[in-house]
């Protein structure tokens, strides 16, 4: 007989990812995974299943082609003029963070449970965090 999953069952581990020198696409559907917990073994749809993720480096992520210039962020305030666009360069000098988050919210699902699963994604620039005592 198939048991359903309990929110009590759900265990949240922490992981913690170097996104120094690694392609932009390829360390966000990990990081997707982790948050949505597709890899555990009672994963469901309808439930947030997913682990707390922490990534370092956020700078010094990588991006093939001509990314770096050609890749824009739009910006809308819903005021006439307020469309402000961005190039991936221009995010990493001013708010590097955005960049991981932009690219794992866009991989993770459209529903209810996406900025629950967001608010367990935390991104840092540099090395250094405050989330060092949760990690052995």
């Amino acid at each position: 007989m198939t048991k359903s999953t309990k929110l009590s069952e759900i265990k949240r581990t922490w992981h913690l990812i170097d996104a120094k020198d690694k392609v932009l696409g390829r360390i966000s559907t990990e990081i997707a995974e982790l948050l949505m917990g597709k890899g555990k073994s009672y994963f469901v749809r309808n439930l947030d299943c997913g682990d707390y993720v922490v990534v370092a480096n956020a700078k010094y992520v990588k991006v093939t082609g001509k990314k770096e210039t050609q890749k824009t962020y739009f910006n809308y305030s819903g005021y006439p003029g307020g469309l402000k666009v961005q190039t991936l360069g221009n995010l990493r000098q001013n708010k590097p963070e955005a960049i991981i988050t932009h690219a794992v919210k866009g991989m993770l699902p459209q529903n209810r449970l996406r900025d629950k699963m967001l608010q367990r994604l935390y991104v840092f620039p540099e090395e250094e965090h405050v989330y060092k005592d949760k990690f052995k």
